[in-house]
């Protein structure tokens, strides 16, 4: 994984893209439960499951959990997800996944910067095709990845177990 230390203007120019460890699960789990739909699903007073996942996740070569970091605090997270197929000729493709950005952080460019960063290390491990899904009602979400170039090409389905 390449970490980056970048910064084109003042707020962006501390940012730091690296490895989450278990240090940032509090800011991680923070970000996750503060909003209507992650309130109802994480539990920001138990980190132990958090801490097991992080542990598998970081076990594995295909998967990046990831902070941005601005000035030592933890602003942003996703996980990227290198997945190997069959389709389309046997490509690798990338998905990203629980992409947060800390309220106060938003609007600033540390999004598009951190998604850069996503896109460019699909990139450097041979992918030919970047995929996420969000939730439907996240309209602001949705404008803001049509931005950096993403279509709504798919519709996505869950099921829950």
């Amino acid at each position: 994984m390449t970490e980056e230390n970048t910064g084109a203007d003042d707020q962006s120019s501390a940012l730091s893209i690296r490895h989450a460890t278990e240090a940032d699960l509090p800011a991680i789990v923070a970000m996750l439960a503060h909003d209507s739909l992650g309130a109802h699903r994480e539990s920001p007073d138990d980190l132990a499951p958090y801490t097991a996942a992080l542990k598998q996740l970081q076990d594995d070569p295909n998967q990046y959990v990831v902070v941005a970091e601005l000035a030592g605090r933890v602003v942003g997270t996703l996980q990227l997800t290198i997945v190997h197929g069959l389709s389309r000729k046997g490509s690798i493709r990338s998905i990203i996944e629980a992409v947060r950005v800390h309220e106060d952080a938003r609007g600033t460019g540390l999004g598009t910067r951190f998604i850069e960063w996503a896109i460019a290390e699909s990139r450097s491990r041979g992918c030919q095709l970047v995929q996420l899904t969000s939730d439907a009602t996240r309209s602001d979400a949705h404008r803001f990845y049509e931005r950096l170039g993403f279509t709504g090409s798919h519709v996505g389905f869950k099921l829950t177990l």
